[in-house]
């Protein structure tokens, strides 16, 4: 059961092309977004979606793969862990960020 703690998966499309930075070192980081969505109907039997986005990082050659192939509303399946870090706004106020840290990363569909 190990190989289950803090494991996500998902499937969704993404918002835009991924942010890359290229660090000191020459490790790559990129940064996007995907958006999944949920289908029900509602109480009226009207179908409703509800969508919602996560932040995603990867690192090194799956940074590169993400900055070579991943365009704007591209569908993607990706595997990793659920990290938590912080920084200080403009006002020095703390905020907190969730974001997927990608191990695993698929191109889906013929877009």
């Amino acid at each position: 059961m190990n190989t289950l703690r803090n494991k996500v998966q998902l499937i969704g499309n993404l918002g835009n092309k991924p942010e890359i930075i290229t660090l000191e070192s020459g490790k790559k980081l990129a940064k996007f977004s995907i958006a999944t969505n949920e289908n029900y109907k509602n109480a009226q039997g009207e179908k409703v979606t509800n969508t919602e986005w996560h932040n995603l990082v990867a690192w090194g050659k799956t940074a590169e793969i993400a900055e070579n192939y991943l365009e704007k509303g591209k569908e993607i399946a990706i595997e990793g862990k659920l990290t938590t870090r912080s920084y200080d706004d403009k006002d020095g106020n703390k905020r907190y960020i969730t974001e997927v840290v990608v191990s695993e990363l698929l191109l889906l569909g013929a877009k």
